[in-house]
């Protein structure tokens, strides 16, 4: 790999987050929509009981301090330049609460919970249809996996809602909501983690059930088509150790293409199950893009898109620079 190609590569992920963001700014003032107006709006259905000049003088108030009263011109000025620190400003339902703080709390949550599922289903689900293609199977791995495979067909909120029925509405077993019991205080001790992990279990569960026959489809694919290979072949004619052929041959060489759909499902974690979130009232991401939709909360909803489509340019940005290192085949030489 040539360090003219990691510098066009770079380029291309800064210019994909300036396009990011100045879709992020312009499309939502497009509609023609006034955040600050629309958060009264609801307020005044809540009974906030304000008369007109109160109102016209809360606009012109918020209008002022969130910039929205300055030409379009050097508002997408300012946007871009705080945007550039990862500063997407202040929120107006949680005021003066910056958007950057609610991200950061948030965020943990999510990325612990959905990527700790995601990754835990891949190695699950890509070794399993290995085995699965490669004929050595075990018989009851062959007996369950046809359920996973229908399982896979099932949307992530609709197991976890199924879930939620039987092990905590119905039977008690497992808490229905929240990262961790109310009664607890937020703190590096063995009971809290352990309270956390107990309400994280749902959720994952509801992830990993509906990957793993995706994974293992894809996996079994490729499995197949590596066996009639001539390295294959000629691996078997050299008498070589069946666990070495299954590992270094086979499965080094089919688990390529499932790298990079992994790459693309972590850079949708944020974004792909955010509905297991709201299902179970997650304090993840998805619960803050939910209360800011129902909040009208105009700032948060541009910091939450930006962070997805950042995060899915970085993720395929670096499985771009590992995969010569997945594979010696590859490189970005010029001649």
């Amino acid at each position: 790999m040539t360090a003219d190609y990691v510098l066009r590569r770079l380029a291309l992920f800064l210019a994909v987050a300036f396009v990011a963001a100045s879709v992020n700014f312009f499309f939502p003032r497009v509609t023609g929509q006034d955040p600050i107006q629309q958060k009264l709006a609801q307020l005044q259905m809540q009974g906030g009981g304000f008369s007109s000049e109160e109102i016209d003088g809360i606009i012109e108030t918020y209008n002022a301090k969130f910039g929205l009263d300055q030409p379009l011109w050097r508002q997408y000025i300012t946007y871009v330049g705080d945007t550039a620190r990862l500063d997407f400003g202040e929120s107006i339902a949680n005021f003066p609460t910056p958007v950057t703080t609610m991200l950061k709390d948030a965020i943990p949550w999510t990325v612990g919970l959905l990527a700790t599922a995601t990754l835990m289903s891949f190695v699950l689900g890509s070794l399993s249809g290995a085995l699965l293609a490669w004929g050595k199977a075990p018989r009851w791995l062959q007996a369950v996996f046809p359920v996973f495979f229908t399982f896979s067909a099932v949307p992530f909120y609709l197991m976890g809602v199924l879930l939620l029925y039987f092990f905590a509405f119905q039977n008690d077993w497992l808490p229905l909501f929240g990262g961790y019991s109310t009664a607890n205080i937020p703190e590096l001790t063995l009971s809290f983690w352990a309270d956390v992990i107990k309400h994280a279990l749902l959720p994952a569960a509801s992830i990993v059930l509906t990957q793993i026959g995706f994974w293992a489809l894809g996996m079994r694919s490729m499995m197949i088509t590596m066996q009639g290979e001539d390295y294959m072949h000629q691996a078997e004619a050299k008498g070589l150790k069946g666990t070495r052929i299954f590992f270094r041959y086979a499965m080094r060489n089919a688990i390529l293409p499932q790298t990079t759909a992994l790459a693309v499902t972590l850079g949708h974690v944020i974004s792909g199950a955010i509905l297991v979130e709201i299902v179970f009232s997650y304090p993840g991401v998805g619960t803050v893009l939910l209360k800011a939709v129902q909040g009208f909360d105009y700032f948060v909803l541009q910091g939450v898109i930006f962070t997805i489509i950042i995060t899915v340019a970085l993720a395929m940005l670096i499985i771009d620079l590992i995969y010569p290192l997945l594979d010696p085949r590859i490189n970005y030489r010029s001649d």
